[in-house]
């Protein structure tokens, strides 16, 4: 069990696999308030810096799951890094379907709702781990604008421009859903340029190392169509953010 392998190689010096800074998730953590003792289920936890990070800084307990075998790994070596490791919880696996025996006060899936086919499955999978009044994290892309056709929608990586909302109609979405959107946190143009043109380098490295892996040509061709591509669509039409949920009472 494993991502498809470019992921691997793109973004195996990450960090955070999203478009959000070290800043960013330390205020997601702040505008939360979160408290000590706080359980915090994190479904596509990639290399663990949420977990970690709020562990450190506000004594949560967690427990991450994630596909990638790497970077299952890199987040057990982040907790010892921060001395959190009593505190926190990896487990390589796959986050579809998942569901903790004991409810947590926190339910977070950022970047990965494709794990119950979309926003709202994954929304309800994560109820099913969480407290009554507990919060659901949901991070996804929306247009910054709408793309003028469906071909720069899928310069964007969308299939078409009906995968994403603007903002005001993302926000709308959960409301339909019966729930209250209690805080949200969007990333900005630094975190977009951090998270894609990390990759980069990344990518030219393993190809200095690997030059006659048979995945070299893939690589290659990555790395020269991925600055144009995101600087043209991505950059110009995408956004991302963290939205905090909580059930509506009525």
């Amino acid at each position: 069990m494993d991502i498809p392998r470019i992921f691997s190689i793109m973004e195996s010096a990450h960090r955070i696999h999203n478009p959000f800074t070290p800043e960013k998730l330390a205020t997601l953590g702040a505008v939360l308030r979160l408290e000590a003792g706080t359980r915090v289920l994190d479904l596509g936890s990639g290399s663990g810096e949420m977990l970690c990070t709020w562990a450190r800084d506000h004594g949560i307990i967690g427990t991450g799951v994630d596909m990638s075998q790497l970077f299952t790994e890199q987040a057990k070596l982040r907790a010892e890094e921060l001395g959190v490791a009593p505190h926190v919880n990896f487990i390589h696996g796959d986050a579809a379907g998942y569901v903790l025996d004991e409810k947590v006060d926190v339910a977070a899936c950022l970047g990965a709702s494709w794990i119950a086919g979309g926003v709202a499955g994954t929304i309800a999978l994560l109820a099913q781990s969480l407290h009554p009044g507990g919060i659901i994290l949901i991070g996804e892309p929306y247009w910054r604008q709408l793309p003028p056709t469906e071909d720069v929608a899928k310069g964007c990586l969308a299939n078409a421009i009906t995968d994403y909302l603007l903002l005001p109609e993302f926000l709308a979405s959960f409301d339909h859903l019966g729930y209250d959107v209690v805080e949200m946190v969007l990333a900005d143009q630094e975190g977009w340029d951090r998270y894609e043109a990390a990759k980069w380098l990344t990518m030219r490295r393993w190809l200095e190392a690997n030059p006659d892996d048979e995945f070299a040509n893939d690589i290659r061709s990555t790395l020269t169509s991925e600055p144009g591509r995101y600087a043209a669509y991505t950059r110009e039409y995408l956004g991302w953010g963290v939205f905090a949920l909580v059930r509506r009472l009525s």
